[in-house]
């Protein structure tokens, strides 16, 4: 039996998935992903334009012209190869009453490893590519005391640097969570459920930024991908990320993912293989719409 490559119709449905099951799911539902592509295997090439600005003209006379545009490459290089695969016998399905199945088996990878690395993958690159562009930590130590003051800081940097006020969203650790819970200015607009007695406490929006909480093992500035994800030994703790999407590219390209039947060359088991070259860009020009706050 042919070897079925299912990596357009797998890539698509995980595209369908990435906003509900991944922490910086918006991330990798950038608009940028469908603006910039790769141009070969693995090269991704983003025009940056320059113009100068505009003089007083003459009614009397016509000067001379010269250029005034200029452009150039911002060159992207996916380096992030990753693969998984499994044998699994078929008596094993059967004698799980079809629970031990492929479909079953990729689902739970999915949920369990997969996307918990590309979280860690995305927020680590991020912190890692903005650092060499020159965006230095913010190492504020947080506190209810303070925690809007620095949020209001950020926020004015970025007005400043004329980043769309729509669209930016505040990535948090649970601990910071409960901080801007707590914040001493905070204004809350109490709901009471009914007349009953739940008071609804929930912070969601600051002002028009939306607030995602994601786990501490998933905020951190470092990760070894040698096995899967786990914390490296030189990582710090993001508290906070405040970012807007337009800032990012997060390209995600399945290149095969496909399934055996049982042969003689599984030794009578389902092989299963998938490969995807994947990675996380900041966009240089954009580097302004990023703020981190992280622990010393």
């Amino acid at each position: 039996m042919p070897v079925v490559n299912y990596a357009e119709q797998y890539s698509r449905a995980l595209a369908q998935n990435f906003p509900y099951v991944l922490n910086f799911g918006k991330l990798y539902q950038t608009p940028n992903n469908s603006i910039y592509k790769v141009v070969d295997a693995k090269t991704i090439k983003i025009p940056v334009i320059a113009t100068k600005g505009r003089k007083d003209g003459s009614r009397d006379s016509i000067t001379g012209f010269s250029r005034n545009v200029d452009n150039d490459w911002e060159v992207k290089e996916l380096a992030n190869h990753r693969e998984w695969d499994t044998l699994i016998h078929p008596q094993d399905v059967n004698q799980t009453n079809m629970v031990l199945s492929i479909q079953n088996a990729t689902k739970v990878m999915n949920e369990t490893q997969k996307f918990p690395e590309m979280d860690a993958y995305c927020i680590s690159k991020i912190h890692t590519d903005a650092v060499a562009e020159g965006v230095a930590d913010d190492n504020t130590a947080l506190t209810v005391n303070n925690i809007l003051t620095v949020f209001d800081s950020y926020m004015e940097a970025m007005d400043n640097a004329r980043v769309p006020q729509t669209g930016r969203i505040l990535y948090v650790t649970p601990a910071v969570k409960t901080l801007i819970k707590n914040a001493k200015d905070i204004v809350r607009n109490v709901s009471v459920d009914g007349n009953s007695t739940i008071l609804n406490r929930n912070v969601s929006r600051i002002d028009e930024v939306e607030i995602v909480s994601v786990p501490e093992d998933l905020m951190k500035t470092v990760y070894d991908f040698t096995n899967g994800w786990e914390v490296g030994e030189t990582a710090k703790q993001i508290n906070m990320l405040l970012i807007h999407p337009i800032a990012v590219l997060t390209p995600v390209s399945y290149s095969f993912a496909s399934m055996e039947t049982p042969s003689a060359h599984s030794k009578g088991k389902y092989l299963y293989y998938e490969e995807s070259f994947e990675d996380v860009f900041i966009l240089n020009q954009r580097k302004n719409a990023i703020k981190f706050n992280v622990e010393q």
